[in-house]
């Protein structure tokens, strides 16, 4: 399990499935230990250890809701206890929901942000006094296509996700002199399993509309993460970095 990201501990939430499992595995493929986090379902994120550690890595597996700050000081203190500290942060739990504007409700609004965007507020906050005493780090959000072309129904998510954004730029250049780069992944229609609440991929997003005419993989997702927390991505911060076979360009 050697490789450039040893000795690195690394945080991934909502680590169960999809996304989250393959920066999991591949941040784990370079020699970081990895601390394997889900909202409620323990035998995911126990399976996703499991197989790091059938690699020859190192894993653990802590539930704790991104929402919830106790909840998430208390896995970052664990995590930290068990594996020594923590110098990569990823922010990738989420919810997908779709549903028409004036049939939100400001409760549905509020659920959708405190995962995505407080989420990822409460988890700077936990781990960065620790990237400090390690002498730098890098956090890296999971943003989105959606937030950059307009996508209908899903006005709380792509808010969510435009925050994330805003708050990784600003994070950037409030922690950079402390060595901690932040930077945001925004994957656009990418092949994994949906959950119900999610409903139907929008048509905006179909293959059709995408100039690679494919979905992206979710290992695809995983390389730019893990180019941006390693040492390649040393002088890369306050970037949002697009994945979506071109069907939205910057």
């Amino acid at each position: 399990m050697a490789g450039a990201l040893e000795g690195k501990v690394a945080l991934v939430t909502g680590a169960g499935k999809n996304i989250g499992r393959a920066i999991a595995l591949r941040l784990a493929r370079d020699g970081a230990a990895v601390v394997v986090n889900g909202r409620s379902d323990r035998a995911a994120i126990e399976a996703v250890a499991g197989e790091i550690a059938a690699m020859g890595g190192r894993a653990v597996a802590l539930l704790a809701d991104v929402s919830d700050p106790d909840a998430v000081a208390r896995m970052v203190e664990s995590a930290a206890a068990t594996l020594g500290g923590i110098d990569i942060a990823v922010s990738n739990a989420g919810l997908r929901r779709q549903t028409p504007f004036l049939a939100m409700t400001l409760a549905e609004w509020r659920e959708i942000l405190s995962v995505a965007l407080d989420g990822a507020f409460v988890l700077a906050q936990a781990v960065v006094p620790h990237m400090i005493r390690r002498g730098g780090g890098a956090i890296v959000g999971l943003s989105g296509v959606s937030t950059h072309i307009g996508t209908p129904n899903r006005a709380h998510v792509s808010a969510s996700k435009a925050g994330l954004e805003g708050l990784m730029r600003a994070l950037a250049v409030e922690l950079a002199p402390h060595n901690i780069r932040c930077n945001s992944v925004a994957p656009g229609t990418i092949d994994t399993v949906r959950g119900a609440s999610a409903g139907a991929r929008p048509s905006t997003l179909g293959d059709a509309a995408v100039p690679l005419r494919r979905k992206g993989t979710v290992e695809e997702v995983a390389e730019v993460v893990r180019l941006l927390v390693g040492p390649e991505g040393g002088y890369v911060t306050g970037q949002t970095v697009h994945v979506n076979g071109g069907v939205f360009l910057t």
